[in-house]
């Protein structure tokens, strides 16, 4: 049985449920624990009594040095922080799991992730990262970091090192800013290859993990999961696939469709629950679209800006 763990708010309900039915789908025997940031979200999941998964309250786990950090940083930076601590959680919580990968709750399974886990058997390490893998377009390793926090692997035995050291870098500084080389919890994954050694595995077969920024590189057929980057509830049931990456005609139509008409049933459960979705952002305006990427091709992207919006 593989183990997964992702965490998340009450806002972000409708992609944990998303996350859940895709592996319902495709993952086999499995386990995903959802780490709650807040007691809205673990009371409403509680209701639904989701097969295949276990819940964590986050008041349950956090330590004197976590609740430290949370004053001083935002709700998003305060989930970047806890990042690297969820393995440890589901660890300390089933002495019988030996390996467990973390998702962010916007990913989506496309098919079975074999091919991930025999391509990190492989390499016997105990850590397994993503490349962001950019289209060249896209480019932002140098203030995004190269390798994406978004599957990660860690075997239980051999990559406490690697994941404490991660650990405590989150706790001193982890904001939603480009400082010193910092940037949230992810620029710390830049010089894990050479830091960690044999340790950490950099997936290879980067097709298998797709995201928007590398929709034009990539053709979305082979991809094991996507990553919905930036995609957003917005105000009137309609959601925004996130502007600023022009996306392939195929993959609105065969990876972002399928997924907002899973969005759709999630909020269709949530609401059913009495609990009503909040917006995730306001609608930006084709103004600040073309404020936003002035000096670039604008055409595309305001065009992609146009048809990258769904109604729910």
């Amino acid at each position: 049985m593989e183990h997964y763990v992702t965490l998340f708010d009450s806002l972000f309900l409708p992609q944990a449920l998303a996350l859940h039915a895709s592996f319902q789908r495709h993952a086999g025997a499995h386990m995903l624990w959802m780490l709650c940031v807040d007691a809205e979200s673990f009371d409403v999941l509680q209701r639904l009594q989701l097969p295949n998964c276990t819940l964590m309250r986050l008041a349950d786990h956090e330590t004197p040095a976590l609740l430290a950090a949370k004053a001083t940083r935002t709700r998003g930076e305060y989930c970047w922080t806890l990042t690297p601590h969820s393995p440890r959680f589901v660890f300390d919580s089933n002495p019988t799991v030996e390996r467990v990968t973390y998702l962010d709750a916007d990913m989506w399974l496309r098919q079975h992730p074999g091919p991930i886990f025999r391509e990190f058997e492989a390499s016997r390490a105990s850590v397994m990262i993503t490349d962001h893998a950019y289209a060249p377009e896209y480019d932002q390793s140098a203030t995004s970091g190269r390798y994406c926090v978004q599957f990660m692997v860690f075997n239980r035995h051999g990559s406490e090192a690697v994941r404490r050291w991660w650990e405590e870098r989150c706790i001193e500084w982890c904001y939603a800013r480009l400082e010193d080389g910092k940037f949230g919890d992810q620029k710390y994954l830049d010089d894990w290859p050479t830091r960690f050694g044999s340790a950490v595995h950099v997936l290879r077969q980067q097709e298998l993990l797709l995201a928007p920024w590398n929709a034009t590189r990539f053709p979305y057929g082979p991809a094991v999961a996507y990553h919905f980057h930036g995609l957003r509830l917005l105000p009137g049931r309609r959601l925004d696939a996130g502007p600023g990456y022009v996306l392939p005609e195929p993959v609105l139509r065969y990876v972002y469709a399928p997924y907002v008409a899973e969005l759709r049933a999630a909020m269709g459960l949530l609401e059913a629950t009495q609990f009503s979705p909040q917006p995730q952002a306001k609608a930006p305006s084709l103004y600040q679209v073309i404020r936003r990427f002035a000096g670039s091709a604008l055409r595309p992207i305001v065009r992609s800006h146009r048809r990258n919006s769904f109604k729910l």
